[in-house]
C-alpha cells in the first residue's frame, strides 16, 4: 500500500469517526424510512394495504417461489421469489400465518432482475406468498411451507 492512500484512508476514517461520535452522523438521518405500520400490521391484507395502499391482487403463474416442501428449522426458512412480470418495482414476501406476517420488502431499481432470495421466519406451516408490484397492481404466488420445529416462539 502507498503511503498516500494510507494517509488519505486514516484521515477520511477519522473525520468520519469525529462527526458521528459529535452527533451529525446519527443512524436515523443516513438510513432511508421503512414502512413501519406495514411490518407490524396483524393480518395480510392490512400488511398489504399498508405497504401498497390496497390489497387487491390478481394471482400470477409469473411469479415462482423457491422454498423448502418441508422446513426442518423454522427460524431460518429460505425463500427466493423469480418473476417474469415486466415493470416490477416492489417484491414483498408473506408468511400468512405469523403474528407480524410481513417478512420482507424490497423495492426495485427499474433496470433490476425481478429476483430476491432471504430467510424468514415461520412460527408453523403456512402458506409463503410472494406479492409483486407492477404498473400498480399487485400479483401474487402462494407456496405450503411444513415447519416441524416453529422458529417464532415454537
Amino acid at each position: 500500500m502507498k503511503r498516500r492512500s494510507f494517509l488519505k484512508g486514516t484521515l477520511a476514517g477519522s473525520a468520519v469517526a469525529v462527526a458521528a461520535g459529535a452527533g451529525l452522523l446519527s443512524p436515523r438521518s443516513v438510513l432511508a424510512a421503512w414502512p413501519e405500520s406495514a411490518f407490524t400490521a396483524k393480518s395480510v391484507s392490512d400488511a398489504m394495504d399498508s405497504l401498497f395502499g390496497t390489497a387487491d391482487n390478481k394471482a400470477s403463474g409469473d411469479i415462482k417461489i423457491k422454498a423448502p416442501d418441508i422446513a426442518e428449522n423454522g427460524a431460518v426458512v429460505p425463500v427466493t421469489v423469480n418473476t417474469k412480470i415486466a415493470g416490477a418495482s416492489a417484491i414483498a414476501i408473506i408468511a400468512e400465518k405469523n403474528g407480524q406476517p410481513l417478512a420482507a420488502n424490497f423495492e426495485l431499481a427499474s433496470n433490476a432482475k425481478g429476483t430476491v432470495s432471504t430467510r424468514i421466519k415461520m412460527g408453523k406451516t403456512m402458506d409463503v406468498i410472494a406479492v409483486v408490484k407492477s404498473g400498480g397492481k399487485l400479483y401474487t404466488a402462494r407456496k405450503n411451507v411444513k415447519v416441524t420445529i416453529g422458529g417464532c416462539g415454537g
